[in-house]
């Protein structure tokens, strides 16, 4: 029903809409719309300056910008107990169909956002343009991609990790040095959770991009502790605060200020995250936790050649979360499974001879579990699947080989790995070629150590895959360009090169160690975090 007044039964004397709107998990009637009351952001306390009481918050749906013609409206109240955040669960709307929304409390009215529906599970879809994207650290840069991102204005973003960093200032420092810092220390209270969302969340560029379309997220490591699995955080032998009270912070923080529907809302140390989105019959996306329910790290971790990596009995997934995934494959009609997940999914391989050396972190130290997802799309008969991946600050194209240690065995899939937004710093432009892991891997295509994006058109026939570089995230002023380009035919599992922009050799390249290949890898920068 459509409504004229907006007052509220409470005024706040300042616009408390600084950490913008978003919207995500898309259904083809609705969606979630996300706003969080914070008109002063950074206080210690967490609260975002927010007096503790109930705030009554309205919301209008609107099919064009400026309202004329409103679909849907109503209010709900933000209240202290989650942080004065709203999740509106907007329903009965019209399948694949663009919306614009905002939110009003008292005098104050938020900024537009742009959002759509899915369009229905049976319907044929004849594109889909997706990005996707990982790891943010605000100390590292600035968010020039997601600038970016809000103008290319995707029909749907994924998330896939390190939303936001939980080190205190300087902790975590990008070679050439930090550009911006945290506020406060590392985080452990809900408090300090909060803030931190707070931090990121009133950037800019950041804002732009949720703004710009709906997002379906999944959180990795960085929103809770570096390299936690299910109960264990990373460094047992360095005491920290009651490690179940800090994951049960960083849940409830994190749930508060993103655009996720009640099933996900954390119920103490647990939170459902892994879900699934359908795009009428063109694209399923599955969406993976692969820290909530894992074990522990083979061989304390890092890289190691370890030979329980191996143990069939260990999982990523945890079993719930690894047979809820093989039904969806059996159950898929899609032309295209899209796997969200977090860290690097092929094997990648970093020692020349008959060792395997293998990063314990990722699916490599936990081969069995990667067999089993990669066997269950293959029995099931899934078409084309596609695993898109965030983690190691760096990007990267691979083909999925039934058997890793047989070049000339045949694809099952394609992974596509999304550089950082900002974390690692500028990073360097390279001949992808010279990268040991490429020469050791040979179902591994491409590398690049700089910032970016990954953008995606996809239609029946084709998936069309643009790597986006922002090569400077030391300042805000940059350019956007594509490094490198693939297309994916329908039911080929193989990548076939479109397009490659030359390295410009005068400038400062990024270098190798052929006898240590995981040498200056970002994703072990964190190792060095005490």
């Amino acid at each position: 029903m459509a409504y004229t007044d907006f007052r509220s039964h409470a005024e706040l004397p300042t616009d408390p809409f600084t950490l913008g709107v978003a919207s995500g998990d898309p259904t083809p009637d609705g969606f979630v719309l996300w706003t969080r009351l914070a008109p002063d952001p950074l206080v210690d306390e967490g609260t975002g300056g927010m007096p503790a009481r109930d705030f009554k918050v309205k919301w209008q749906v609107s099919t064009d910008e400026k309202f004329s013609d409103i679909v849907a409206s109503g209010a709900a109240n933000a209240t202290p107990k989650w942080g004065h955040s709203i999740h509106i669960e907007v329903d009965g709307l019209d399948s694949a169909t663009e919306y614009y929304y905002r939110f009003r409390t008292g005098k104050w009215v938020s900024p537009v956002g742009r959002t759509r529906t899915t369009p229905t599970k049976n319907a044929k879809v004849d594109s889909l343009t997706m990005a996707f994207v990982s790891c943010n650290m605000y100390e590292h840069g600035y968010f020039n991609g997601y600038r970016y991102l809000a103008e290319e204005a995707p029909e749907l973003i994924l998330h896939l990790g390190d939303y936001t960093y939980e080190y205190g200032p300087n902790e975590y420092v990008a070679a050439g040095g930090n550009v911006r810092q945290h506020i406060g220390e590392q985080t452990f209270s809900l408090a300090s959770y909060r803030r931190r969302q707070a931090q990121y969340k009133m950037d800019a560029d950041l804002q732009a991009a949720h703004h710009a379309a709906p997002w379906v997220v999944v959180w990795d490591d960085h929103e809770v502790d570096n390299n936690w699995a299910d109960e264990f955080y990373e460094k047992p032998e360095i005491p920290q605060p009651d490690f179940l009270e800090r994951r049960e912070n960083a849940f409830r923080a994190y749930y508060e200020n993103m655009p996720l529907r009640r099933t996900s809302v954390p119920r103490g140390i647990d939170m459902q995250l892994y879900r699934r989105f359908s795009w009428g019959r063109l694209a399923n996306f599955h969406m993976t936790d692969t820290r909530q329910y894992r074990d522990d790290q083979a061989c304390g971790d890092g890289w190691k050649a370890c030979r329980e990596a191996y143990n069939p009995e260990r999982s990523i997934t945890g079993q719930e979360q690894e047979d809820w995934l093989i039904r969806g494959f059996h159950k898929s009609s899609a032309r295209w499974d899209f796997l969200g997940n977090q860290v690097f999914f092929c094997q990648r391989d970093a020692d020349r001879g008959p060792l395997k050396t293998g990063a314990m972190d990722v699916w490599d130290g936990y081969v069995a579990s990667r067999n089993r997802i990669q066997q269950g799309w293959t029995d099931a008969g899934v078409r084309n699947a596609i695993v898109l991946t965030g983690d190691v600050h760096s990007a990267w194209a691979a083909e999925l080989k039934e058997d890793y240690d047989n070049p000339d065995s045949k694809n099952v899939g394609v992974e596509l790995v999304a550089s950082s937004v900002s974390s690692a710093g500028n990073g360097a432009d390279s001949i992808p070629e010279d990268n040991p892991f490429l020469k050791i891997n040979p179902h591994v295509k491409f590398y690049n150590g700089q910032r970016g994006y990954v953008t995606t058109r996809i239609t029946e026939e084709k998936m069309d895959v643009k790597f986006k570089v922002t090569p400077n995230v030391r300042t805000a002023e940059t350019v956007i360009y594509t490094r490198q380009s693939y297309e994916i035919a329908d039911g080929e599992h193989k990548l076939h090169e479109t397009y490659r922009r030359e390295v410009d050799k005068s400038k400062k390249l990024e270098k190798f160690d052929a006898d240590d290949p995981t040498k200056g890898l970002e994703e072990d920068a964190d190792d060095l975090v005490g």
